[in-house]
C-alpha cells in the first residue's frame, strides 16, 4: 500500500459519503490464528518470494533504478514459469512494469490480478532481519515486501500455478512498479494500455486483513497529498549569542507552524478538514495499542472511535525536516527551515481541495510575520468500493470458504493510487481490494512480514473465486 515519497524534495509526485451498514466486526478475541496445514505447492511460495524480496527494489531511490528493472524481469520471469502465455515488461510510459496475459473462453469474464513490485526504503539499524533476505521466524516470513506487496505478487503466481495453463476464466496479470511512489504515470499507462488492461473485476491485493486468520475486503481507502513548506526569517545566518532573544530563526519558527496543524488534544486543526463518513466498527482499545507498538502513557490523537479516526477522519505528520544534524549544529540562528507535510484525505473530500485547505493555513499561520511558501504536490483522491454484485458476493463467498469465515468489511487509513484511476477509466467493472498482509505485518517499517498461513489462505481464495466465476460462466 502506497505513498507519496521521494529521495528529494524536488522530486516530488503526484500520487463520498459512507459506504453503509458495515458487516458484523470481529473482535480480537474471535479471529482466528490457528496453524494452517502447509500443502505440497507452498514451498513454491517460499521460493517465488525469496528471490522476489532479494531484490532491493526501491522506487523512490534513484539509485534503485537498475534494481527496479531487474525486479521487472525477474516478475516476467516468474510469470512465463508460471505458465503465462503472454508476458510483456513495459516501461515506456513508466517505471517498469509487467503486463502478462491469459484470453478467456468463449462466455468467460476477464480477471485482472494485481500487485506491485516496487518497496519501501528500509533503515538497516531498525531491522532485526536481513532486509532483502526472505527469513522465516515461527508462521511469519520476514523481508522489506514481503506483505507490500511482493506478497500479493507471490499469491498471484501461486494462484496461476494451481489453475494450469487453461485457467477457466481470462486472466490479465498487471505487477506494477511505481506504486510506492504515488504511482504518477498510471494515467498515461491505463491510456496506452486501455484495452490490454481491461477487465470485469480487478482484484486488487494490497491491503490487509482484520486479523491473522480472519480475512477482509476493503470499502474505504483515504487519500494522499505532500506539502513542502519553508519558512523564512532571515537573509543570512547570525551568530545565536550577539542576535538570540531579538531575531526569530527560522528552524524554531517552523516548529511553532508545525504545532499549529493540531489542537491540544491532537486533532487536525485545519479549518474543512474533518470527517464526512463514519463506520460501525468496534476497534479493541487493547488490540490496537499492542498493533501499533505504542509506549506506556502515550496518549491517542483526536477524538472518536479509533475506525473513524484511523479510516474516515484526516491524518497530517511531518515526515521530513531539512535541518543541521547534531553533528553539523552550531550556535547558529538559521535562515531557512523546510518540512515535508503529509495528509491523508478523509474519503469524501477531493484531495485538491484538502491540499489547498492546508496550504492556506500554513501560509496565514505563520509566527512573527516569517515568510512562508508552500509547494503543494499532486494529489491522490480517496476511494470508496462498493461490495456489491455477482462478482463481490463470489469474492465473499471464496474469501470465507478458504479462511473459514466471512470476511470483515473495513477501511484502511492508507491509499492505492490504482484504485480511483481504474474506477473512472473501468466505470462497469468491479474492484476487489484484498489482502494478504495483517496488522503486525509492519509495512513500510522496519522487520516487515507476513503470516505464512494467511498467504497459503490467500491463494486458495483466489483460486477459489476463479473457478467459482468460470462454474458460473459454464451455467
Amino acid at each position: 500500500m502506497g505513498c507519496l515519497r521521494r529521495a528529494s524534495v524536488d522530486m516530488l509526485v503526484a500520487m463520498t459519503e459512507s459506504q453503509g451498514p458495515m458487516a458484523d466486526r470481529p473482535t480480537a478475541s474471535t479471529a482466528s490464528a490457528a496453524a494452517v496445514p502447509e500443502p505440497a505447492w507452498a514451498q513454491e511460495i517460499i521460493d517465488d518470494l525469496t528471490r522476489l524480496v532479494a531484490v532491493p527494489s526501491i522506487g523512490a531511490q534513484a539509485e534503485h533504478a537498475d534494481d527496479l528493472a531487474r525486479s521487472a524481469s525477474l516478475v516476467a520471469e516468474l510469470l512465463s514459469q508460471a505458465g503465462c502465455p503472454e508476458v510483456q515488461v513495459l516501461d515506456d510510459c513508466s517505471a517498469p512494469a509487467v503486463l502478462g496475459r491469459y484470453p478467456a473462453p468463449p462466455g468467460a469474464p476477464t480477471v485482472c490480478l494485481y500487485a506491485h513490485h516496487d518497496v519501501q526504503p528500509v533503515d538497516l539499524a531498525d531491522w532485526r532481519t536481513p532486509p532483502f533476505q526472505l527469513t522465516r521466524v515461527g508462521e511469519r516470513l520476514y523481508g522489506r515486501g514481503a506483505a507490500d506487496d511482493k506478497g500479493g505478487l507471490a499469491a498471484h503466481l501461486a494462484c496461476l500455478r494451481r489453475l494450469g495453463p487453461n485457467p477457466p476464466v481470462g486472466l490479465t496479470v498487471f505487477i506494477e512498479g511505481e506504486e510506492e511512489v504515488g504511482s504518477p504515470h498510471v494515467d498515461q499507462f491505463l491510456a496506452r494500455y486501455r484495452e490490454q488492461l481491461r477487465a470485469d473485476v480487478y482484484v486488487i491485493a494490497d491491503a490487509d486483513n482484520w486479523d491473522v486468520g480472519y480475512p477482509a475486503l476493503t470499502t474505504s481507502l483515504r487519500g494522499v497529498c505532500l506539502a513542502l513548506v519553508e519558512v523564512a526569517t532571515l537573509d543570512h545566518a547570525v551568530h545565536s549569542g550577539q542576535f538570540g532573544g531579538v531575531l526569530p530563526d527560522a528552524l524554531t519558527t517552523l516548529c511553532h507552524l508545525l504545532a499549529s496543524l493540531h489542537a491540544p488534544d491532537g486533532s487536525v486543526a485545519v479549518a474543512g478538514l474533518e470527517a464526512r463518513t463514519s463506520f460501525a466498527v468496534d476497534y479493541p482499545d487493547d488490540r490496537f495499542r499492542t498493533e501499533a507498538g505504542l509506549l506506556p502513557g502515550v496518549a491517542y490523537l483526536g477524538q472518536g472511535s479509533l475506525a473513524d479516526r484511523l479510516w474516515a477522519g484526516p491524518a497530517i505528520t511531518v515526515i521530513a525536516l531539512d535541518a543541521p544534524s547534531l553533528e553539523q549544529a552550531s550556535n547558529t540562528l538559521l535562515p531557512r527551515a523546510r518540512a515535508l507535510v503529509s495528509l491523508r484525505v478523509p474519503p469524501g473530500l477531493k484531495a485538491d481541495q484538502a491540499l489547498a485547505q492546508l496550504t492556506d493555513h500554513l501560509q496565514t499561520h505563520a509566527p512573527w510575520g516569517a515568510q512562508v511558501q508552500v509547494t503543494p504536490a499532486a494529489a491522490g483522491d480517496p476511494a470508496q468500493i462498493a461490495v456489491d454484485g455477482p462478482f463481490a458476493q463470489t469474492a465473499l463467498a471464496a474469501w470465507g470458504e478458504a479462511f473459514g469465515q466471512t470476511p470483515a468489511l473495513i477501511g484502511q487509513g492508507g491509499s492505492i493510487p490504482l484504485v480511483n484511476q481504474l474506477s473512472s477509466v473501468y466505470p462497469e467493472a468491479s474492484l476487489i481490494v484484498s489482502a494478504v498482509g495483517d496488522p503486525d505485518s509492519r509495512m513500510h517499517g522496519a522487520n516487515e512480514s507476513v503470516h505464512f498461513g494467511d498467504l497459503i489462505r490467500s491463494v486458495e481464495a483466489e483460486v477459489a473465486f476463479i473457478r467459482r466465476l468460470g462454474d458460473a460462466a459454464q451455467g
